[in-house]
Order: structure tokens, then C-alpha cells, then sequence
């Protein structure tokens, strides 16, 4: 097997504080059942400068009914380094704003499904990062904003992605042992019933404990980042929260895709991650890994 790590496609945005639209309440959707299905937790990150997040809900199983994904994750908002006040905030590019303001129809659906939404934050080469606020004070501000975003748009909850901040620009700190910590325990007391996940790369992912405080259990789910690869995060959750598996959709092999998943059953972890669910119907993609993990394939309804 080879690594790939995903490649990133961004354009031109408007920032959170330009963009104030429709409030969606307090709470995301009420998820209706899904039909039963047996097995590990199956995550989609989907790219949606390229692609729908509608994507993740158009696979089904042929036994049973189930939904193929059970977590869409919307790939990427950022967190941004505004100079003049020298501070990080959350920015939405434009493709994530038209998913956020156009919740009823790009979000809603899949929650009906009983699929949840997540938003994930990546660094955007402007030096700030999860691990390097300069405050507890300011690892809480901005863990308020994630938190009230998801209030806002009735999203699932948030995934850390500690790439491309390019520590140290714009007279940025370098990363340091505090900030992570504080961060993810600011943002699991302002939602504690939401989901905290970690793509487990990056100085914030080796940065979890600090003064006495390990926040590794306020993670709901940690993953492998390294597409078509077997790798166990680094970090103290049961098997059931993590994926050692990580597959590119339409560029990891089906048979790779399939060994993968059926080391994932035999092994006895609980999640499988996946990366650029396109538009194309990908069904036998997928199905080579719902086969082990579910023993169906995967049906594609456009």
C-alpha cells in the first residue's frame, strides 16, 4: 500500500463576521431512525468546494436499507488570523457558506436520514493554528465560535484538522503544550452532547495533555490520515472511537479499500474513514468496503 494525503482545493471566501444569515435554531435536525445496521461507524469527508454534501446520503445498503455513511463531514472551514487584532477566527470560503446558509436543503436532509454533519477546521497558511493561541482566553474565544456555529446552522459537531497553518506567519507563536488542551476543553463545555473528532495530524494532535489535564477522552472519534494506509491513532480511546483505516474514495483500490475494512471487523475497531466522496456513482467503491464491514454492498441512488 501507498500513503496519499488528500490534496486541498480552496477559492476566494468571505469571512464568518461579513456573513450572518438565516439562524437555524438551537439544535440540529431530529434525526430519524435509520434502519438497523451492525457494524463500525462509517465517515465520508467530502470536499465541498467540489462536491454536495447531499453525496454522502445517496448510498443505501442492499441489505437492509441502512445508510452506507454515518457521519458526512463538510470539508473545510478555517481558522484565520486577523492581523490587526491579532487573533484567530473562524472563516467560511464561499462553498462553505452556501452549505451553511442553505442548511434546510444541504444539511437537513442527511440529518432526516439519521446521518450526522459535522464541520471541519483546517489551518489556512496564516499562521494560526490549534496549538498556538497565546491565552487560555483566547483558546476559549475561539472555541466559542465552533460552538456557536454549530448552534447556528444545527450542525453535529466539529473536526480538528491541524494542517496548513503554517505556524510562525504573520508573526504567529510556534505551537506550544497549552493551547490544544485548552481549546478542546473550552469547546466540550460549550457542547457537550455534540461530536469532537480528530484528524490525528499535526502539532495538535501530539499535544493533548497539559498541567495535569489529558483531553484525550473528550474526543468522540480519532482517525488515520494517511489515505490507503493501516495506522492506530496515537491516542487514548477505546477501539470503538478509532479508525486505523483511511481510503480515498476512487483512488485507494477496491481490493485495498476491502483488506482495509476487513482488518477493521477483525481487529475489532469501531470507525472507517473515507475521503473525497465525489458526485460519479461510486457504488462499487463502496461497496468493497461495505461488504466487510456491513456483509451488503452498496446501493447508489442520484
Amino acid at each position: 500500500m501507498f500513503t496519499l494525503i488528500r490534496s486541498r482545493v480552496r477559492t476566494a471566501a468571505l469571512a464568518l463576521s461579513a456573513v450572518a444569515a438565516l439562524a437555524f435554531g438551537t439544535t440540529g435536525a431530529a434525526a430519524a431512525p435509520a434502519p438497523a445496521k451492525q457494524g463500525p461507524t462509517s465517515v465520508a469527508y467530502i470536499e465541498v468546494n467540489n462536491n454536495s454534501i447531499l453525496n454522502a446520503g445517496k448510498y443505501t445498503l442492499a441489505n437492509g436499507g441502512g445508510n452506507a455513511f454515518d457521519v458526512a463531514v463538510i470539508f473545510a472551514a478555517n481558522i484565520n488570523y486577523d492581523t490587526s487584532t491579532k487573533a484567530a477566527y473562524l472563516y467560511f470560503n464561499e462553498n462553505v457558506q452556501h452549505v451553511l446558509d442553505n442548511a434546510a436543503t444541504e444539511i437537513r436532509p442527511l440529518q432526516e436520514k439519521g446521518i450526522k454533519v459535522v464541520l471541519s477546521v483546517l489551518g489556512n497558511h496564516q499562521g494560526a493554528g490549534f496549538a498556538n493561541f497565546p491565552s487560555q482566553q483566547a483558546a476559549s474565544a475561539f472555541a466559542k465560535q465552533m460552538s456557536d456555529t454549530v448552534v447556528k446552522y444545527g450542525l453535529d459537531g466539529i473536526d480538528f484538522d491541524d494542517e496548513y497553518a503554517e505556524y510562525g506567519n504573520n508573526g504567529t507563536a510556534q505551537p506550544n503544550d497549552s493551547s490544544f488542551v485548552h481549546l478542546v476543553t473550552a469547546l466540550r463545555a460549550n457542547m457537550p452532547d455534540k461530536i469532537i473528532s480528530l484528524y490525528n495530524i499535526g502539532p495538535a494532535a501530539s499535544r493533548l495533555s497539559y498541567g495535569g489535564v489529558d483531553v484525550s477522552s473528550k474526543f468522540d472519534y480519532a482517525w488515520n490520515p494517511y489515505y490507503g494506509t493501516w495506522q492506530v491513532p496515537g491516542i487514548a480511546l477505546p477501539k470503538s472511537k478509532l479508525s486505523p483505516a483511511a481510503v480515498e474514495i476512487g483512488r485507494t483500490s477496491q481490493s485495498t479499500a476491502a483488506d482495509l475494512a476487513r482488518r477493521t471487523v477483525s481487529e475489532g475497531y469501531g470507525v472507517y474513514l473515507t475521503y473525497n466522496l465525489d458526485g460519479a456513482d461510486r457504488s462499487a467503491d463502496v461497496s468493497a468496503f461495505t461488504r466487510e464491514l456491513y456483509g451488503s454492498d452498496a446501493v447508489y441512488t442520484p
